[in-house]
């Protein structure tokens, strides 16, 4: 019997080791790690756990950067703001050491939104061919695992960041691949992408608590911030409920330096008419002060037509609160009203609307003055004896029909208020619009049904917004 338990003794004692060795190791979040790309231009966060009271030291290149881990074993350090470049490896010695390699520093952004964003590129048009052609090494993506959760996570999890090769790009955000790819083509800088999408998803579980709270609209949710996220009936948490998705997939990215957002959502908020519009500014307002940056770029896709059923004038009334989104700071629309797919709420072209995204940034953070960047957007309207004259902004070098034939999606109301089709022509910058036996029109509305395609574009080949002058 002693000479068991002298066996056993050292035994525990070897176990208890072990155990601690293990829990002294060096923990960096899933965001940090092999093949990441870093923001250029700005000072870089880098974060981790190690035991309290430990030192931890952050090197790379000449940078080397300490600080003291906290009561919970929390240290964050930030390395000096570097130009594009690399590839680099980061030495993170603590209780031990950790090298974090083939870094590269260039542009960052954040892909979120339903399932249009998380559509990926082996489902988009040319699927085949873009797969094959697939060989760029500086553009990255990392994908955040759906996690919805009921409290802000410190982490998220992820199978980590991969390089664009034709073997990882087949299941990458389709629209952030093509909006990273052109952003290369123009800016010759390493791109990474942080995928944190979920398809059918609303809006609401993916605004932090401080953007509802800017908001006075949304003071329903605001004042009961407590109650969220909402469980299902087996205990569950309800992913679709506000803060539910911001816990479990946002919260654990920050401070993570980012340029900006893309965000491509609002099919499931369809009918929600301008209250979307309140819901966009708490989600702006709400990541711009996670990451303390108050004019972080926020650029978002104007949904595409498409065959709902039902209401045909719903779907317009999310195109509204899009386009009245601009009124916000730093934030830029691509409309998608040529490149729809009727019976399909996943238009297959993904290209044009990553380009059509990179191209605000080109124009508005990069400095390419000359770009034309949007197509036409409503501005004023005035009215000459039984004529409207529409006129806009962003006409670039001239509005043009795009496929040649006279304009379409256009109606016209009288005194009595009763739309109908009317006749459109281009005039100049303006369009004039008329029809029979209306003398007196008092409003115009542009594309404003579901299944409506307008040919009105500028000479750039980007299409108009749908809009009404009622309101």
């Amino acid at each position: 019997m002693i000479v068991r338990k002298a066996l056993v003794l050292p035994f525990v004692l070897l176990m208890s080791l072990a155990v601690c060795s293990v829990d002294a190791a060096i923990k960096l979040p899933a965001i940090i790690g092999n093949n990441m790309v870093l923001q250029r231009d700005e000072a870089v966060p880098v974060w981790g756990w190690d035991d309290p009271g430990t030192k931890v030291t952050v090197s790379m290149c000449d940078a080397k950067v300490s600080a003291t881990a906290d009561d919970k074993g929390k240290w964050c350090v930030q390395l000096p703001a570097m130009p594009a470049g690399g590839p680099y490896v980061i030495t993170v010695e603590g209780t031990n050491t950790v090298k974090v390699e083939n870094v590269l520093v260039g542009e960052v952004w954040i892909c979120s939104g339903q399932s249009n964003m998380e559509w990926p590129v082996a489902a988009s048009t040319n699927a085949a061919a873009e797969v094959a052609a697939a060989d760029r090494p500086q553009i990255r993506h990392i994908k955040i695992e759906h996690i919805p959760a009921d409290k802000a996570r410190d982490d998220v999890t992820s199978g980590g960041w991969q390089v664009t090769t034709p073997q990882t790009v087949g299941g990458f955000t389709a629209v952030g691949y093509f909006f990273a790819r052109h952003l290369q083509d123009q800016l010759k800088v390493p791109v990474g992408l942080i995928g944190s999408n979920w398809g059918g998803t609303r809006i609401e579980p993916w605004t932090p608590p401080a953007g509802f709270k800017a908001v006075p609209a949304l003071k329903d949710i605001s004042d009961n911030l407590d109650k969220f996220p909402q469980k299902n009936a087996d205990g569950s948490i309800n992913h679709q409920t506000p803060l539910a998705l911001y816990n479990g997939m946002i919260a654990g990215l920050v401070p993570y330096g980012i340029r900006g957002a893309i965000w491509y959502q609002g099919e499931s908020n369809n009918g929600e008419g301008m209250l979307y519009a309140e819901k966009m500014k708490a989600l702006i307002s709400g990541w711009r002060s996670l990451w303390n940056k108050p004019e972080m770029p926020f650029y978002f896709v104007q949904l595409a037509p498409f065959r709902y059923g039902g209401n045909g004038e719903a779907l317009p009334g999310i195109w509204e609160a899009q386009t009245a989104t601009l009124s916000i700071p730093n934030t830029g629309m691509a409309v998608t009203v040529d490149i729809s797919e009727l019976g399909d709420i996943h238009p297959k072209n993904k290209q044009d609307v990553g380009k059509r995204l990179a191209l605000w940034a080109l124009a508005k953070i990069h400095g390419q003055k000359d770009l034309v960047y949007s197509g036409p957007l409503f501005k004023a309207m005035a009215v000459e004896g039984n004529k409207v004259r529409i006129c806009f902004d962003n006409v670039g070098s001239g509005l043009v029909s795009r496929d040649g034939k006279p304009l379409t999606c256009f109606k016209i109301a009288g005194e009595d208020k009763k739309f109908v089709d009317a006749k459109a022509e281009i005039d100049g910058q303006a369009v004039v619009v008329s029809a029979d036996g209306v003398d007196k029109p008092v409003a115009v509305r542009f594309g404003w049904h579901q299944e409506s395609e307008p040919n009105l574009s500028n000479k750039e080949g980007l299409p108009a917004s749908p809009f009404r002058t009622d309101k």
